[in-house]
């Protein structure tokens, strides 16, 4: 019978070799980054304040930094909200006296005092939102997002390990923690805040990527029925070519949405929208060049035995 292939015939498994070195040093420098710099917790995580503060004209961060500097806390975040009238100032515990609500409405006033004169005579500055987080949530919410995280690993291996084979299973978990210790690093190596935001987008991009990899493994099986006489590296060369139309026209749309959040939909959304872009694009390499191939290795690997296990009997 002669094969009946798609247009693409694109070597995807040829190239492994080279993907699985490309992969590796990306996730390699991606765990130095987080064992030697970690994370930039942000308030949800690492605890402290956040004043959401509008001027009645463009608000004069320079000054606003200078006048909390003048009480002693130099360190504030301070950026633009939404509008050039409208600030963010993020205080964290560590600059944060106490921990009380009664220390932090203190500290609140001080602000308030410290930044009010900078509006001009006779104009007010409003005070429109405080946000406190203790250190223990931190910790608490810490501890959870990470939990979050494994269990949503866990039930997926369980769900493709009982909808397919454990061989894709393990695949397809691989590609996970690939995906996320890439985010993981990126996040780490530029020092970029973390926050619940974001951890909300590492499990949407779990959601994704295992979508697209079901795809991907939904073909493979198939393409295994109707090519039995062919290796597993044609096999798998088959199905990615079939449904690499499908993932870049997914992949391209999402990407297009994700472009116009991230500059369009404010700082609310905007690590949101970074870390979906970031995972989207690994998320896609992933499932093209490390849960395929990772099912081949571990054929090989299982083929390997068998040959053992024959030769010694």
């Amino acid at each position: 019978m002669e094969l009946i292939r798609s247009n693409l015939n694109i070597d995807f498994v040829g190239l492994k070799k080279w993907a699985f070195l490309i992969s590796g040093v990306t996730f390699f420098l991606s765990i130095v980054s987080l064992s030697t710099h970690g994370l930039n917790f942000g308030l949800d995580f690492a605890g402290g304040a956040v004043l959401q503060v509008r001027f009645p004209g463009p608000a004069p961060i320079a000054s606003v930094r200078t006048a909390l500097g003048e009480i002693g806390l130099a360190g504030a975040v301070i950026q633009e909200f939404g509008s050039p009238q409208e600030i963010l100032i993020r205080i964290h515990q560590e600059q944060q006296p106490g921990g009380k609500d009664g220390e932090s409405a203190k500290m609140s006033q001080k602000i308030m005092d410290a930044i009010t004169p900078l509006a001009g005579k006779d104009q007010k500055v409003e005070l429109r939102r405080v946000e406190y987080v203790g250190p223990q949530v931190g910790r608490e919410l810490t501890v959870n997002g990470i939990w979050a995280v494994v269990y949503s690993w866990l039930a997926i291996l369980v769900y493709v390990g009982i909808r397919f084979e454990f061989r894709f299973a393990l695949g397809a978990v691989l590609s996970l923690i690939h995906d996320v210790f890439i985010i993981l690093g990126f996040f780490s190596f530029t020092q970029k805040e973390f926050s619940l935001v974001v951890v909300a987008a590492l499990l949407t991009i779990i959601g994704y990527s295992i979508n697209d990899t079901i795809v991907v493994f939904d073909r493979i099986r198939d393409e295994i029925k109707r090519m039995r006489n062919y290796p597993l590296e044609a096999v798998i060369n088959e199905a990615v070519n079939r449904t690499l139309s499908r993932t870049i026209i997914t992949s391209l749309t999402v990407v297009l949405v994700l472009v116009a959040l991230l500059f369009y939909g404010g700082e609310v959304i905007h690590d949101f929208a970074l870390a979906l872009l970031l995972g989207v694009v690994v998320g896609t390499w992933s499932s093209i060049y490390v849960a395929s191939p990772t099912v081949l290795v571990f054929e090989h690997w299982k083929l390997a035995r068998q040959a053992k296990a024959k030769a010694g009997s």
